[in-house]
């Protein structure tokens, strides 16, 4: 919303009602294997994604670098971080809640776009724990990035996932409630996330159902799977969504915000 917003403020503006935040997917970057756009031609495309979903109605969006797979497990070029510094600021906000997710998991490098850019929030994909995926085990580091936020970003709010997509949990035992708990408890995420198995699958309802009941005082989002014909039931047990593929052209993820889509998906939700 802005840069004097607190995290706790967050938690309480989830509370107040429902929160919609698409995803602006950016194109691949300069020096990822497919970058072959300019940098007028990124943030082109991602003011046009950003414009259509606060046209239609959502209360915001989460900038990522989802195009620069395949992704570094952790720390990023410094590169990458300067250039999403640099659409974050030219992407329009109109009192929107804006935040970042630095692929696939470099939480401090988010908070340093987060703190440059007056966004509202991080995403972390693995913020306790350790996760086996296909960039290799990727080791949660709340501790570091609870360090850095409290000393240079306080304002920034930490939403992590809970046995995030695209990922197995590392461990001879799995216990979903647990795992929800650590996350909100001990690495002090300010809200969580639930997702399907990848992106665009479908979010288990038990999972959410879960999450919920463990974790009560802390949002709950939808994190994948997520469309206008189930939204308005997802809503019913969730905080709020987060939601991409099902908003692109032709519900494809590789695509550009398609405005009609999106409004229609926002009338799903009974806003008008």
């Amino acid at each position: 919303m802005s840069p004097s917003t607190t995290p706790a403020q967050f938690r309480q503006a989830v509370a107040n009602g429902k929160l919609l935040l698409g995803v602006v997917h950016l194109l691949p970057l300069p020096g990822s294997p497919r970058g072959t756009a300019s940098l007028t031609e990124i943030t082109h495309r991602a003011e046009c994604d950003a414009g259509a979903l606060l046209a239609a109605g959502f209360d915001g969006y989460v900038i990522e670098n989802f195009g620069d797979a395949p992704f570094f497990p952790d720390k990023v070029p410094v590169h990458v971080l300067t250039i999403m510094t640099r659409i974050a600021q030219a992407l329009p906000r109109r009192n929107a809640f804006v935040g970042v997710n630095v692929l696939r998991n470099d939480a401090n490098g988010a908070l340093a776009v987060a703190l440059a850019a007056n966004l509202d929030f991080i995403r972390v994909n693995v913020h306790t724990g350790a996760a086996v995926t296909d960039q290799g085990i990727i080791q949660g580091r709340a501790a570091e990035t609870l360090r850095m936020r409290n000393t240079l970003a306080p304002n920034v709010a930490v939403l992590a996932d809970v046995a995030v997509k695209h990922a197995a949990p590392l461990g001879a035992t799995f216990d979903l409630t647990s795992v929800a708990r650590d996350v909100a408890y001990r690495g002090l995420a300010d809200g969580l996330i639930v997702t399907g198995t990848a992106t665009g699958v479908e979010t288990s309802a038990e999972d959410v159902d879960v999450v919920t009941k463990a974790v009560p005082d802390r949002p709950i989002f939808v994190g994948s799977g997520v469309h206008e014909e189930n939204v308005e039931t997802v809503l019913q047990c969730a905080n709020g969504v987060i939601v991409g593929t099902s908003l692109k052209k032709h519900g494809r993820v590789e695509e550009g915000v398609d405005p009609a889509r999106a409004q229609r998906f926002v009338r799903a939700t009974g806003r008008s």
